[in-house]
This record gives structure tokens, sequence and C-alpha cells, in this order.
């Protein structure tokens, strides 16, 4: 089998053709290799025959038949291969793909052949890259891609596929259409000084300002704040002492018996982390063990735990038995959350529950839901509590809205400050120079977004997260 690490000593350049198998590691039915670069057609000849014997490969069309070691023409796997034209194709290169079995074996063998034959080991995101570097696709779009792959949800799904179609691209592009209008006119006041025509009408051009870039920023800054929740998730802790109902809340949100649940005290030891989807927001749920004084050694590592998980959590579960009124421990246990966003859990209202005034006097400052976890009743009441404390019960639909990552948000604030910048100056009559070096500022921001000013280091960061193969 050909050697298919990748040569770091050799040059490379767009011009090199690479290779990469683009189905996910493991056995499956099917896996793909795929070639991208001048030389992809030429690997495919050497390697394939077709059953139905041609010259000629039109493009976009899957023939069928094997792919052989050209050293001796010993068949290696029974594949449909396709080659694809460009300029019509994810990277704007020549393209082949090879579909062959999903053998580990299969696919490596032929990679080493492909490799043998001239191409290089694609680099994570490389076809991707390509596809930015050849101008198919903006920086966003690219972005796009990765967050599409790592989606959790039918939201984060929704979101990614707005960027993917270029959405955010198509929004930065028109607040830059707008800033290089005000330029144009900032710089004939720089070229002709002297001249007794009025150049720059200040009140205007704040109004044209405002209107179309100041309030577009301000409003993609504000959908990304959003958007990070629907994309990146939040985490929960669910908090309390032991048998109040802390691992059969999990099993409630699961819909299934995923922590073990007793009457002993103390049946949780560790954390019991798992995802869930509460109406396309991504929510990392965390069981703890119960927190209580005089702890045997094993279950005092599981509170140490416990402790450690609340100062990351983004928002805190605290669950009560409902049958008790609230006593001293539970006061000590609430202060230990300290100014994290809590939702009180009052569990076990299937049994003699205690009056809804005598939790709202020891937990005058949270929101509170009531629930029996062991029937489920309340269940969906708290998922929806719980939505609308982290979200603010907004109906945006971060399927249908331009929604900028962490990334594309800092360049957002940088713009949007430089823009004010470039207001403020107009009011106070700053000198056209001034202003014009504001104005550029602004506008690399946004260039730094889709691409156009970004820097090597900044483009490498982002395609190395990216999978081979992609």
């Amino acid at each position: 089998m050909a050697d298919t690490t990748s040569d770091t000593s050799a040059p490379r350049n767009v011009e090199t053709t690479i290779a990469a198998i683009a189905t996910p590691p493991g056995p499956g039915g099917i896996g793909i290799i795929r070639i991208s670069g001048s030389q992809a057609l030429p690997i495919l000849t050497s390697l394939f025959s077709p059953n139905c014997k041609t010259t000629e490969y039109r493009s976009h069309r899957l023939y069928y038949g094997w792919i052989n070691d050209p050293r001796t023409g010993q068949p290696i796997d029974e594949v449909m291969a396709v080659f694809m034209q460009a300029p019509k194709t994810y990277t704007r290169e020549d393209i082949v793909e090879i579909q062959c079995h999903g053998s580990y074996l299969v696919l490596q063998d032929i990679l080493g052949q492909v490799i043998t034959l001239g191409a290089a080991l694609a680099e994570p995101g490389e076809f991707t890259k390509r596809a930015f570097l050849n101008g198919r696709i903006d920086l966003t779009q690219a972005e796009a891609v990765i967050e599409l792959l790592q989606a959790k949800t039918r939201q984060g799904l929704g979101l990614a596929m707005s960027q993917l179609q270029g959405r955010l691209g198509a929004m930065v592009s028109s607040i830059r259409t707008a800033l290089i209008s005000l330029r144009a006119i900032i710089e004939v006041a720089i070229d002709f000084p002297d001249d007794d025509v009025e150049i720059i009408n200040a009140r205007v051009m704040v109004e044209k300002l405002d209107r179309e870039i100041i309030v577009p920023l301000q409003e993609l800054i504000r959908s990304a704040k959003q958007g990070k929740i629907f994309r990146d998730g939040i985490s929960v802790i669910i908090l309390g002492h032991p048998n109040v109902g802390k691992s059969s809340l999990l099993n409630a949100l699961l819909r299934e018996e995923r922590a073990i649940v007793t009457a002993i005290p103390g049946t949780t030891r560790d954390t019991i982390e798992e995802f869930l989807d509460i109406k396309g927001m991504p929510v990392r749920i965390i069981d703890t063990a119960g927190i209580r004084d005089n702890a045997e050694e094993v279950e005092e590592m599981g509170i140490v735990r416990a402790r450690k998980k609340l100062a990351e959590a983004d928002l805190v579960l605290l669950i009560v038995d409902g049958t008790q009124p609230p006593g001293a421990a539970d006061a000590r246990l609430y202060e230990s959350v300290g100014d994290k966003k809590t939702l009180l859990v009052v569990n076990k209202i299937d049994l003699a529950c205690q009056d809804d005034a005598v939790f709202a006097a020891a937990f005058p400052a949270i929101p509170r839901v009531f629930i029996s976890a062991r029937t489920h009743a309340g269940i969906t009441d708290l998922e929806n509590t719980l939505f609308t404390l982290v979200t603010g019960g907004s109906d945006w639909d971060p399927g249908y809205a331009c929604v900028p990552n962490v990334r594309q948000r800092t360049s957002l604030e940088k713009s949007l400050s430089a823009a004010i910048r470039v207001a403020d100056g107009l009011s106070s009559d700053l000198p056209p120079d001034l202003l014009a070096i504001e104005l550029q500022s602004a506008l690399d921001h946004l260039g730094d977004i889709t691409g156009e000013t970004t820097t090597d280091d900044i483009l490498g960061l982002i395609f190395e997260q990216f999978c081979i193969g992609k």
C-alpha cells in the first residue's frame, strides 16, 4: 500500500492537485475519494478502467468500472467515478470523485495510488479554501460550511444554511457599498480643498451613515448575540441536595432512563452529561452529585466536581423537594449559585406539595416551575421557561436571519465603532483626511468578514477547523 502521509517539505501552492478521503472514518457502504486540480483527470485515466470503454470523459457523468493498480494491473475495487470539469465544480477546479466500497483498507489503497501518481494529501478544509480563493464563495459562506457540519439542532442547521446561501455576505456587501459611496465624497473633498462648492453636507451624510451603515451594523450585532445561543448552545447544571430528584429530572428531560434512580442518598457519584434540543436550542445538561455535609469520601469527590461544573455553567436548575418547606440548607445552596442565571424547580408535585407562597418567600428573586420528575408533569413548562429565560422569549428564527459568528461579530463591532467616529467627526467638522482614515478602517473590518482583507493567519485558523476532505 502506498504511503498517504503528507510531505510537509514539498512546495504547496494553488496549482498542486490535492486528494483526500471525503467520507467519515469507519466501515460503510460507500466511501469517496475526492481529487481537485489540473491533474485530477489524468490521475483518473491512469487508475480507472470503465466498463464502457471511452477515450473522453463527459463532465458530471458517472462511469462504472474498476480501479486498478497501474503497476501490476490488479483490480483494487469496483467503483463509480465522475469527472467534473472546471469551473462548474465545488473548487472551480477540475474535480474527480471515486465512489468505492467504504472499507478503510480499500479507501487507503486507492488514495495511496492517487498520491503516488502526483496528488498531494489535502490539508483540513483545503477543498473549501480553494472554493473561497477561486471566488466561488466568500468567507462567510466558507465558515457556514463548517457550521453546517457541526450543527446540533435543526435551528442551528437553518442558521448555517442561511449563511451558506450568502445572506450575511450580501448584507455586509450592502453596508460596504454605502461606505464606499461616502468615501468617494470625502476623497473629492480632499482632492479639491479650496473649491467654493460645498462638497460635504454633514447633515445629509450623517443621516445616510446612520440609515445605511450604523443601524444595519447594530442589527447584525444584535442578531449575533442571539445566534450564538442557537449555534453554540448553553450549559445547564442540575443542582440540589440528595434525593430531591436530580437524576429523575435528567431522565424526564431526556425521555429515557439515562441515570440510575434509587431512594438511597448519594447514588450519583459523578457528573452525567447529555445533549438536549429545546426548541432548537442545543443544551448540554449536567446531572451532579447531591450536595450535602458529611458525605463519605467518594461522594465528596462527586460534590467537588459538581461545584466545578457549577462555575462553568450558563444556567442553573436549582431543584428542591416540593413536599418540604425550604430550609437553611436550601438557602446555603442557593447562595452558592451566586449571580448565575437560575431557575427554581420544585419537584414532587404528584405528592403533597407545599404552597407556591412558601417558595416565593424563600426564593423571591428567581423564576420557578413546579414539576413531577416521576410522572413528567410540568416538564414541558420547564422547557418553555428555560428557553424564555435564555433567549428572552424572542420569536426570532435563525433560519431566516443574518447571524454572524464570534469572529464576524468582533469585526462588525470594530466597523461600527469606526462608523460612529465618522458620524461624530462629520458633526464636529473634522478634516476630510481624518474622516477618510476612519471610513477605510470601517471598510477593512467588513472586508475581514467576507475575506477581502483577511490575513493568511486568520484564514489558516478558520480552515484548520475543517475535517480533511471538505
